[in-house]
């Protein structure tokens, strides 16, 4: 384990999660921008505009994810020609997606706005955010790629660097174009689309310091060999069908506390913000575990793959847990920051305690997932999330929902991230002794 640490772990742990933790940073300053304007509908607009691009960029995830894994392979293997190659290649695919994009925009914002349900003039508001974020697709697909091969090359400064440069930028634009200039909604949209152009600038000054410009024309020639195009796309095929599966868990849990009552779902989203809480934390964890795992990997060093699983595995769970334990110990003064509503907070506290399975196994399931991507098994990872969901989650879920009890609910939602830690878990000595084997 002395070997991790010295390696870096503690270090790009740690900077991997001071980047995760400008989103929610940036998040916050954003919305309250726009709270303050005189109409809410902005707002609101924004919110439920919002829910479409999740939908449209967390589709191109795998972008970053097969990005990181199949980068630190190569820099384990000492293959650099490859590590090259792979920015270039998956940069290319990056644009390609983008231009599908902007092309189908139209019936992209057609579809997605008459999914969502909302008053003509919020609906507008959205409708005007989306007009402007979409021209920012090209920006932010190329992104993931970088961040994916930096987070791969082990540069958590530089990953650090892009997110402060994003939020940062984001955060001043902001201010002009909807303070100072009023562009209210449309304004929102502009400052997010600009400052991923901003980021992709200052990421391609960095990768130059990787690549040189003199060599892209011999690194393009046999870019798209057979072989790799195909477990390219295999790989990225397997991390879009788990990304769906645990999005849609999680959609699933959500619609199935409104049908219950407005109470449970308030409770319910509050309780699940602590998850999403933790998760930018342990996922600082699994970003580092993820760019080793598949340094290791590459290079054939399966005793630090044994060491790296088990102290992960260790701070991860940890991680969850003190999140899960301070808020279960400290339920009403915590949930009081969040809202003044009484009710609310006497009911989160009959919930507060199944904070414990889920974050517990949820910390192992996270960094495991980070674990596997590094070791680009992402027919794991699928099967995983897969089997989660639909034998795990779904029948408690409909039972809960059936039975009217949250309790239910909750138990489904700490299997489903028991069955994935554990079904992740069971596969590390057969990953071991494959690539022993090979």
């Amino acid at each position: 384990m002395k070997s991790i640490i010295h390696n870096g772990f503690i270090r790009l742990t740690l900077v991997n999660i001071l980047s995760n933790l400008m989103v929610p940073l940036a998040s916050l300053v954003d919305l309250a921008f726009l709270g303050y304007l005189d109409e809410i509908r902005h707002l609101a607009g924004v919110s439920i505009a919002t829910v479409l691009f999740n939908y449209i960029y967390w589709t191109f995830g795998f972008l970053r994810m097969s990005t990181t894994g199949t980068t630190a392979q190569a820099r384990g293997s000492g293959n650099h020609r490859e590590i090259k190659q792979i920015c270039l290649r998956n940069c290319l695919i990056a644009l390609a997606l983008a231009t599908i994009i902007i092309i189908f925009q139209y019936p992209l914002r057609e579809i997605g706005f008459s999914l969502l349900s909302a008053t003509p003039e919020v609906k507008a508001s959205g409708i005007n955010y989306y007009k402007s974020l979409i021209w920012g697709a090209p920006a932010t697909l190329l992104n993931f790629v970088l961040i994916g091969w930096f987070l791969g090359l082990e540069q958590g400064g530089k990953v650090l660097l892009l997110s402060v440069v994003n939020k940062g930028t984001n955060i001043i634009l902001d201010y002009i174009f909807i303070v100072l200039w009023g562009w209210e909604s449309s304004g929102a949209g502009s400052a997010t689309a600009i400052s991923q152009y901003i980021t992709l600038v200052v990421g391609i000054i960095c990768v130059f310091k990787f690549i040189y410009l003199t060599e892209i024309p011999q690194l393009i020639k046999n870019i798209w060999q057979p072989q790799v195009i195909r477990k390219t796309f295999i790989l990225n095929r397997d991390i879009l069908i788990r990304t769906f599966a645990l999005i849609s868990t999680f959609a699933v849990f959500t619609n199935l506390s409104s049908y219950m009552n407005t109470l449970v779902l308030v409770t319910n989203t509050l309780l699940l913000q602590v998850v999403t809480l933790a998760a930018y934390f342990i996922d600082g964890l699994a970003f580092a575990t993820e760019s080793l795992a598949g340094k290791s990997y590459g290079a054939g060093n399966q005793e630090q793959l044994k060491a790296l699983v088990k102290l992960s595995g260790i701070i991860s769970v940890g991680i969850g847990l003190i999140f899960a334990i301070v808020f279960c110990l400290f339920p009403t003064p915590l949930f009081s920051l969040l809202t003044n509503h009484t009710q609310v907070i006497n009911n989160i506290s009959s919930y507060v305690l199944w904070l414990i399975p889920v974050l517990g196994f949820g910390g192992m399931a996270y960094m495991l997932d980070g674990y596997f991507l590094g070791l680009t098994q992402g027919n794991l990872l699928r099967n995983s999330t897969l089997v989660a969901g639909l034998v795990g989650f779904l029948p408690f879920a409909m039972l809960g929902w059936f039975l009217k009890s949250n309790h239910i609910l909750w138990l489904a939602l700490a299997i489903f991230m028991a069955t994935r830690a554990i079904t992740l878990g069971k596969a590390i000595p057969n990953i071991i002794v494959e690539k022993k084997s090979v």
